[in-house]
C-alpha cells in the first residue's frame, strides 16, 4: 500500500462530520491537551481573583459566597480538568508513536472519552457563570456538602459531573494499558520500553484502581442529595467520615497519578539534553512501580485531624515517609545523568526540567514535614498546607507540562517555538511561582487559615499576602507570554525537522507532524535508545493483502514478539452521540429522574450504531 493510500485510509473526513467522527489518536490527544490547557487558563484566572481578594485586609473583590465558589472551582478544575486530562492527552498522542504503532487499541473509545470530558468540564463551568458553582471545596466533605447544609443546586453540579468525568479517565486508562501491553513494535521488550511509557503504564493502572472509589463516593453523595438516602448523614445512621476515606483513597494516589507522568517526562528529557542514556534505568522503573503501590497506603495522611486512633495515624505517618525513598532514587538518577552526560544546551524545556527538580525537592521536604502527625496537627488547614501542595502539584506537574509542551511542540505542530520568548516566559513563571507560594509557608506557620475570604488588619498578614499576590500576577504574565508564543508559533513558527533535539525514541523517527498512519516502515528496536543506535534496515509494516482495513501489529506482553495483525475500527460519529446520550442521563438526574432512563435508552441506540458491522471498500 502506498503512502498516499495509507494516509487516506487512516485520515478523517473534512468538515463538521469529520470533526465529530475523528478517532485518530493524534486528533484526540491534541483535543485533550488543548482543552485541558484552556481549563488551566480558567483556573489561573480564578486564582488571580482569589489572590486579589486577599491582597489587603477586609478586601471586597469577591463576596464570601463567590470566594467559596472560586476556590472550589479552582481546585476542582486543576485536579479534575487540567492535570490528569493533559497528561492523558499527551500519553494518547505520544505513546503510540513512542512504541511504533499506528493508533490506540480502541480508537472509538478514545474519542468517546474526550467528548465525555468536554461535556463535564463545560457544564461544571456554566454553573460558575450562573452563580451556582460548587462551594464546599474541591473535596466536598459531608455534612457540609449534604442536603442539610448545602440545599441549593451548587453541590448537585459537583457530584453529578465529577462522577461523569471519571468515566473519561477510566476509558483512557484502559486503552492505554492495552495499547502499551499489546501494540509495541516487535523488539521493544519490557526492558526496552521508554521511561515515559513505563510511567504512563503505572499511571493507567493506578487510575483503574483509584477512580472507582471517587465515583462511588460522589454517587452515594448524589443519592443522599437527590433521593434522601443516608450514606453520609449521621442523623440517619450514616458515616460522614466514610466519605473522607473513599475520597482520599482516590485523592492521595491521584497526586501520584499526576506526578508519575511528570516524572516520565523528566526521565525522557534529561537524557536527550545531555546526550547519554539515563543512569539506573531499572532502578527508575522499579521506583515508579513502587510509588504506584505505596501511594495507595497513604490516604489517612490527609485525615490526621479527623480523630482516628493514634496507632493508625502513626502507621500511615511511617508509610508517608517511606514513599520518599523511591522518589529520591529517581532524583539521584536524574542528577547522576546530568553529571555524567555532555554539557547540556539550555533549551527552554531543559530549563523547565531543572526548575521542576528544584521545586519538587522543596515540595518533598515540606511533604516529609506534614507526614509527621504532631506537625500536621499544628499546620492543618493553614496556608502552610496550601504552599506544600502547590509546590508538589504546580511545581511537580505544571513545570513538567511546560517542559513537555516545549519538547514535543515541534512533533505535534511541525513548528519550532521561539527560544528567546520561551526563556523570558520561563523566568517569569519560575520567579512568579516561588514569589507566590513561598510566603504562604510563613503565613501558615503564623496561623493564617486557608479558605477564609478575608482577614483583619491587626493580624499582621498583609505584607506576605501582598507579596504573594504580586507573585501570582507575575506568574500569570509568564503564562500569558507562553500562550501568545504558542499561538504565534503554531501558525507562523519556523518549520521543524523530524528530530530537532536529536532524541532517541521512536516518535522522532517520523515526520513532524506525523502522517495520519504514523509510520510507513516498521523500525526495528534492539535497544532502549533505538535512534542512537546504528540504523538497521527497516521493515515494511504488514497489511493484509487485498483488504482496505486499518491494521496494526500485535505483540506479546513481555518480550514484544510479533503475534498477529489486528483490525481497528474506522472513524465514527457514534462515540459523540453516545457521550451526548449519557450526558443527558447524568445531567437529567438534576432535573427529573425520568430523564435518566431516557438518556440510557438513547445510549443503547448509540451503542448499536457504534457496533453495527461495516466493511470499508477500497476506492
Amino acid at each position: 500500500m502506498t503512502t498516499a493510500e495509507l494516509d487516506r485510509l487512516w485520515g478523517q473526513p473534512k468538515g463538521l462530520l469529520g470533526f465529530l467522527s475523528g478517532v485518530n489518536h493524534k486528533v484526540v490527544g491534541k483535543r485533550f491537551m488543548v482543552t485541558a490547557f484552556v481549563f488551566f487558563l480558567i483556573a489561573g484566572l480564578e486564582a488571580l481573583f482569589i489572590r486579589a481578594q486577599l491582597f489587603s485586609p477586609l478586601g471586597d473583590v469577591l463576596s464570601p459566597d463567590r470566594y467559596n465558589q472560586f476556590f472550589t472551582m479552582h481546585g476542582s478544575t486543576m485536579m479534575f480538568l487540567f492535570a490528569v486530562p493533559f497528561f492523558e492527552g499527551l500519553a494518547i498522542y505520544v505513546t503510540p508513536l513512542m512504541i511504533g504503532t499506528r493508533d490506540m487499541a480502541f480508537p472509538r473509545l478514545n474519542a468517546f472519552g474526550y467528548w465525555v470530558y468536554l461535556v463535564a468540564g463545560i457544564t461544571l463551568h456554566f454553573s460558575l457563570i450562573f452563580g451556582m458553582a460548587p462551594d464546599a471545596g474541591w473535596f466536598s466533605y459531608p455534612p457540609l456538602s449534604g442536603p442539610g447544609f448545602s440545599p441549593g443546586p451548587n453541590l448537585d453540579w459537583w457530584v453529578t459531573m465529577i462522577a461523569f468525568l471519571e468515566v473519561a479517565a477510566l476509558v483512557a486508562a484502559v486503552e492505554l494499558i492495552v495499547t502499551i501491553c499489546k501494540q509495541r513494535v516487535p523488539g521493544m521488550a519490557a526492558h526496552r520500553m521508554p521511561l515515559f511509557v513505563w510511567a504512563i503504564l503505572v499511571m493507567a493502572f493506578m487510575i483503574v484502581f483509584a477512580m472507582p472509589p471517587l465515583v462511588v463516593a460522589s454517587l452515594f453523595l448524589g443519592t443522599d442529595r437527590f433521593l434522601g438516602t443516608h450514606f453520609f448523614a449521621a442523623a440517619g445512621g450514616g458515616k460522614p467520615l466514610l466519605f473522607q476515606h473513599l475520597f482520599w483513597f482516590f485523592g492521595h494516589p491521584d497526586v501520584y497519578i499526576i506526578l508519575l507522568p511528570a516524572l516520565g517526562v523528566i526521565s525522557t528529557l534529561l537524557p536527550t539534553a545531555v546526550r547519554r542514556p539515563i543512569v539506573g534505568y531499572g532502578a527508575v522503573v522499579l521506583a515508579g512501580v513502587a510509588v504506584g503501590f505505596l501511594s495507595f497506603g497513604l490516604w489517612v495522611h490527609h485525615m490526621y485531624a479527623a480523630g482516628l486512633p493514634l496507632v493508625g495515624t502513626n502507621l500511615f505517618s511511617a508509610a508517608s515517609l517511606l514513599i520518599t525513598i523511591p522518589n529520591t532514587v529517581q532524583i539521584f538518577a536524574w542528577i547522576a545523568t546530568i553529571w555524567r552526560g555532555q554539557r547540556a544546551v539550555l533549551h527552554s524545556w531543559f530549563l523547565y526540567a531543572v526548575g521542576f527538580l528544584v521545586t519538587f525537592i522543596l515540595g518533598g521536604i515540606t511533604g516529609m514535614m506534614v507526614a509527621s502527625v504532631p506537625f500536621d496537627l499544628q499546620v492543618h488547614d493553614t496556608h502552610f498546607v496550601v504552599a506544600h501542595f502547590h509546590y508538589v502539584l504546580i511545581g511537580g506537574a505544571v513545570f513538567p507540562i511546560f517542559a513537555a509542551i516545549h519538547f514535543w511542540f515541534p512533533k505535534v505542530t511541525g513548528r519550532l517555538l521561539h527560544e528567546g520568548r520561551a526563556k523570558v516566559a520561563f523566568a517569569l513563571v519560575f520567579v512568579g511561582f516561588h514569589l507566590t507560594f513561598f510566603p504562604l509557608h510563613i503565613l501558615g506557620l503564623e496561623g493564617m487559615p486557608r479558605r477564609i475570604y478575608t482577614y483583619l488588619p491587626e493580624m499582621g498578614w498583609e505584607g506576605l499576602n501582598r507579596l504573594s499576590t504580586i507573585g501570582a500576577f507575575v506568574l500569570g504574565l509568564g503564562v500569558l507570554v507562553h500562550l501568545l508564543d504558542f499561538v504565534w508559533c503554531w501558525f507562523l513558527g519556523r518549520k521543524a525537522p523530524p528530530n530537532p533535539w536529536g532524541a532517541s525514541t521512536l516518535e522522532w523517527a517520523t515526520a513532524s507532524p506525523p502522517p495520519q498512519h504514523n509510520f510507513t516502515e516498521q523500525i526495528p528496536v534492539r535497544s532502549r535508545d533505538p535512534l542512537w543506535e546504528p540504523a538497521p534496515e527497516p521493515a515494511i509494516v504488514p497489511d493484509r493483502p487485498g483488504e482496505w482495513e486499518r491494521m496494526v501489529v500485535t505483540t506479546t506482553v513481555l518480550d514484544a514478539r510479533e503475534e498477529a495483525l489486528a483490525s481497528l475500527p474506522f472513524n465514527s460519529v457514534w462515540p459523540f452521540w453516545l457521550a451526548m446520550a449519557l450526558s443527558l442521563a447524568f445531567l437529567g438526574a438534576m432535573v427529573h429522574p425520568l430523564l435518566v432512563p431516557v438518556g440510557l435508552a438513547l445510549g443503547g441506540v448509540a451503542l448499536a450504531g457504534w457496533h453495527w458491522p461495516r466493511k470499508e471498500k477500497r476506492p
